[in-house]
């Protein structure tokens, strides 16, 4: 006897809704969506046309299918049709793969995720889920949707522009020796701007009209092969010259995009070329992507920023101040890696946001080990004499303070350091061990009070046994995130283009690794 099984018949019920489970990652998702201010959908209200859909239900729909790694407007298309939770989420609406893709890089779509995190962090803090106690920081590089051949490096740029003004400046003063054309005014003598490159030009076009005219006026042969053979030169300059006019520019427009990046590529300007740790060739190759930034806490990531530089330690306050303005208010501990610990990110944290640094900085695991404090030559075990204000090193000879030093760096941040020199460092017999300076000049010890008080707080926080304990949750609360986005979630590449479309994917699929954990500990 089999169990009634008919294709012809009409089954109840009708509502989708009873084939989910009580569970289903579709509730959180409608829940979360539900929980946004109506204000933050406004933008996408039109008055003209064919009414949209909601986009209460596009953000459900996109959501919900991140959160099983689909991330093609394609194959979220091909859920509507085939996929119960979708089904239901989009109370039978089928919008096409077009419509999917246009409202997933809305510029207004930023407004929404980020309504998103604001919302799903204080369901966190109703459910006692995080405790607001410290915030996580760490970034991950993501491959951006770029062809990896299209580089630009701005050295290459940098050099061509030279090139080019010397190139320009010859050819210009090849036309004033030759007499083809006059003199013009500049603004700089050693180098033609882009309008007077472009009123040489006009001058040696109209050498080169006026010539053509005098050919045609002219009956005689040998006359208008002189002239024709008079024309060549003039003819040649200003092909030179335009190409000369057309680069210019076009080095002028990669200096822009640059910016203060090194690489852009050329099918996604906003990326920039770094190095990735998934290296298939083994070769070191760079690839093009985005920095991406995240702030977590109990595993759920809370903030999100893009950024186009490589490394962390200059994206750490510009994300904080992002934080601040628009998600949340900063706990008393910021807690990150040695990636982000530098005297600028210290005094920022400390001094101006009031709160305490969990950060560690380059040296100080190997501070730690017992070759490091036993070595006499490292100069952060010379003893220092407060009274002289001189350090003594390991020959017994003095190191007084000689002069200070004021360094600004590229990014306009000023350390003060003191310079310290040796008496007398001839026939030494550590020398060779002690210092590379050449025979005659001192050892010299360049010394920043401010970094080294910043460092002894640094170990005084993490000896202690709260903060302690606080800074070594570090690797099993953001890590994971990372981990679920790359290896669970499958998110390795993003399939949009630019900062702004970027960000948007991005923020999708971090509540998408939200979603999934949040439902998995119901």
């Amino acid at each position: 006897m089999f169990k009634n099984y008919t294709m012809n018949q009409l089954i109840l019920p009708l509502d989708i809704e009873m084939k989910l489970q009580a569970n289903d990652i579709a509730f959180h998702v409608h829940n979360l969506v539900e929980s946004i201010p109506y204000e933050a959908f406004a933008p996408f209200l039109r008055n003209e046309g064919c009414p949209a859909y909601h986009p209460r239900m596009m953000l459900k729909i996109i959501l919900c299918a991140y959160t099983q790694s689909v991330f093609s407007g394609r194959k979220i298309e091909a859920l509507l049709k085939d996929s119960l939770r979708m089904m239901w989420l989009a109370q039978g609406y089928e919008p096409s793969y077009r419509t999917i893709n246009r409202f997933r890089v809305h510029k207004d779509m930023k407004e929404l995720l980020r309504q998103c995190f604001v919302q799903f962090r204080c369901q966190l803090v109703e459910t006692k889920q995080i405790d607001n106690e410290a915030i996580f920081i760490d970034g991950t590089k993501i491959e951006a949707n770029a062809n990896k051949f299209t580089f630009v490096w701005k050295k290459a740029i940098v050099r061509y522009q030279t090139n080019l003004i010397e190139k320009s400046q010859a050819v210009y003063e090849e036309l004033l020796t030759q007499s083809i054309i006059p003199a013009i005014q500049r603004e700089n003598e050693e180098e033609l701007t882009l309008p007077e490159l472009v009123q040489v030009i006009e001058a040696v076009d109209e050498v080169v009209k006026d010539l053509d005219q005098q050919i045609e006026a002219s009956t005689d042969a040998s006359e208008r092969k002189h002239l024709r053979r008079q024309r060549k030169h003039p003819k040649a300059m200003r092909k030179t010259l335009i190409d000369l006019a057309l680069r210019k520019q076009k080095y002028a427009k990669d200096m822009t995009i640059f910016g203060t990046r090194n690489s852009y590529a050329k099918t996604d300007q906003d990326a920039t070329f770094m190095r990735m740790k998934d290296d298939y060739m083994r070769n070191g190759q760079l690839k093009a992507g985005y920095n991406v930034q995240i702030a977590t806490e109990g595993q759920y990531a809370l903030a999100y920023q893009i950024f186009p530089n490589p490394t962390d330690t200059l994206t750490l306050r510009p994300f904080l101040d992002e934080i601040e303005a628009n998600y949340f208010t900063l706990p008393q501990h910021i807690v990150a890696d040695a990636g982000y610990g530098s005297e600028q990110n210290y005094d920022d944290i400390l001094t101006n946001r009031k709160r305490e640094a969990l950060i560690t900085y380059n040296l100080y695991l190997r501070e730690q080990k017992k070759k490091y404090q036993q070595n006499p030559f490292n100069t952060a075990n010379w003893p220092y004499d407060e009274t002289t204000d001189s350090y003594t090193c390991p020959n017994q000879q003095t190191l007084a303070f000689h002069h200070p030093s004021v360094r600004t760096d590229r990014n306009g941040f000023t350390r003060t350091f003191k310079v310290y020199q040796c008496e007398n460092c001839t026939g030494c017999p550590f020398r060779a061990s002690c210092t590379k300076a050449k025979e005659g000049n001192h050892r010299t010890l360049v010394v920043n009070e401010k970094w080294e008080n910043q460092k002894k707080y640094v170990k005084a926080k993490l000896s202690a046994e709260k903060t302690g304990a606080i800074y070594r949750k570090r690797k099993i609360d953001v890590e994971p995130v990372f981990g679920h986005l790359k290896a669970n979630l499958r998110f390795t590449r993003f399939s949009v283009r630019g900062k702004a479309k970027v960000a948007n994917e991005m923020g999708l699929a971090l509540m998408a690794v939200n979603l999934r954990k949040f439902t998995a500990n119901q």
